[in-house]
């Protein structure tokens, strides 16, 4: 954990260095690509010795499965490999290695791999086989329209900036801020056809990343100094389920896995600020006309910690791993796409018999959520002050819904996760059941406007829109951007 820490400080500096001296008004794409490739394997071998070469292995075969195959099915031999290279390393750490530990392991910057060879792999496959009428809006923004080089390949997957702890991004947002189009703005002209304007200068990215460091300093501290003295363990203590009252346990069950939350705030957030300071994650203008550096960021602490709904707190926390799951599994699945989904994260995030129950609940959780929203909140909307006893009190639900959800998460085993479910009786289960027997459940439409949700950097300017707002994005086959008959709007992940 503390080479974990190091090396980010690094990639920090470094970032700050690579955008300084290695800008792409400076340099070529093609240093660039090479300095953020062998920055990355570097640290990667710092923090993780040999089994850094995982990280080159498993990128490696992928590209060679990508030429080999053709466009027309290698996204499914992609999908198949990189996931179950994934599932064999995590199955080899945890049971023959150090089951329960939590120290951060090779595994953890291979789940970021493994995320960007599956979306690079659909991307493809969406732009150089599938036709551009039966893509959906979001899979024509991303389609990649040719095949990239090895360099590209390997910087895409472990350049310096997300190499350890991520975020996934797009392969043509990462392209275009290598290649030093991050700033651009097209402007539709009268007769069709796209002006691209550019910047007069860049915009610092210094405000957000100072604004991200404070947050990742307030959150380590949180960490060290009250996470520890309120376990999540305590929850099944035989003493403490033995005498506690039910208002008491559920209190704690909430305030325990609040405070299990920083660690990951602080680490996601430490991300973000190394790919800002890069210069990267850039995604245009409010309507006061200020820098917005949110395009890559994984999570949003405010909305996640005041969730009125569970999906609220879904769409909120690690997003660029909710958006990934969306565009692999959710949008093309043929049945199912909720339960899917789920079972999808569970094999991704490891062999814990933990993660399975968390999201097996956590499919319960969602459709009765769902079920409940769709049927009763209409009728506590029309009057503000109804509106507000609602919201607290769904804010309750849902906080005392995810912590109940998580605990076998945490604590990782069957009998410990066993011991807190029947303590309580399995309450949610059963009345997440109860609820779907009761509402029904409206049907999901795939491919409506409100499932199309995308994060690209770039957007065609709407009508009475700003266009200070906008970013633009040409495409990384220069010929191709100028036929682009449609970009995308930036919108927030909903299922």
């Amino acid at each position: 954990q503390v080479n974990f820490v190091v090396c980010q400080l690094f990639a920090l500096l470094a970032a700050i260095w690579f955008r300084t001296y290695l800008h792409s008004s400076k340099t070529s794409p093609f240093i660039r690509h090479v300095v953020a490739t062998l920055l990355g394997l570097y640290l990667a071998l710092f923090c993780f010795g040999w089994y850094a070469l995982h990280f080159v292995i498993q990128s490696g075969i992928s590209y060679y499965i990508m030429i080999i195959i053709g466009v027309e099915n290698m996204h499914k031999y992609c999908f198949v490999f990189a996931l179950g290279y994934l599932t064999v390393c995590q199955i080899t750490r945890v049971y023959i290695f150090d089951y329960g530990q939590y120290s951060a392991d090779f595994s953890g910057p291979m789940m970021i791999i493994t995320q960007k060879i599956t979306s690079l792999a659909f991307e493809i496959h969406d732009g150089m086989f599938r036709k551009n009428e039966d893509l959906t809006p979001s899979q024509r923004c991303l389609a990649v329209r040719r095949m990239p080089s090895l360099l590209e390949y390997l910087s895409y997957n472990c350049n310096f900036m997300g190499i350890l702890a991520g975020p996934l991004c797009s392969y043509k947002d990462y392209i275009t801020f290598i290649e030093g189009r991050s700033y651009q703005l097209q402007q539709s002209e009268a007769n069709g056809k796209e002006d691209t304007k550019y910047e007069q200068t860049d915009p610092s990215p210094n405000i957000a990343v100072a604004q991200k460091l404070l947050i990742c300093g307030l959150s380590l501290l949180f960490h060290m100094t009250i996470t520890k003295t309120l376990p999540v363990e305590y929850n099944i203590d035989d003493n403490f389920r033995a005498t506690a009252s039910w208002p008491v346990r559920f209190f704690y069950l909430y305030v325990s896995l609040m405070a299990a939350r920083p660690k990951y705030y602080f680490a996601w957030t430490l991300a973000d600020a190394i790919n800002n300071a890069a210069g990267f994650g850039f995604r245009g203008y409010d309507k006061n006309g200020v820098t917005r550096w949110d395009l890559i960021s994984n999570l949003r602490i405010q909305q996640i910690e005041f969730s009125t709904s569970f999906k609220m707190f879904l769409d909120n926390w690690n997003i660029q791993t909710a958006l990934w799951l969306k565009r692999v599994c959710y949008e093309r699945a043929t049945f199912s796409p909720t339960i899917q989904t789920f079972i999808l994260s569970a094999i991704w995030h490891g062999v814990y018999p933990g993660y399975y129950l968390t999201f097996l609940t956590g499919v319960l959780m969602t459709l009765a959520a769902r079920a409940i929203r769709n049927n009763i909140r209409h009728y506590f909307i029309e009057s503000p002050a109804v509106k507000v006893c609602y919201d607290i009190v769904t804010w309750m639900a849902t906080q005392i819904a995810i912590s109940y959800t998580v605990v076998p998460f945490v604590l990782l085993s069957v009998k410990p996760s066993f011991t807190f479910y029947s303590s309580c009786y399995f309450c949610l289960h059963i009345a997440s059941i109860l609820v779907l027997l009761v509402f029904p459940l409206k049907r999901t439409q795939k491919g409506s406007k409100k499932h199309e949700t995308v994060q690209p950097m770039w957007s065609k300017t709407l009508e009475g829109e700003n266009l200070l707002q906008k970013n633009s994005y040409s495409t990384t086959n220069n010929s191709f951007s100028q036929k682009q008959e449609i970009t995308c709007r930036y919108q927030t992940l909903k299922q």
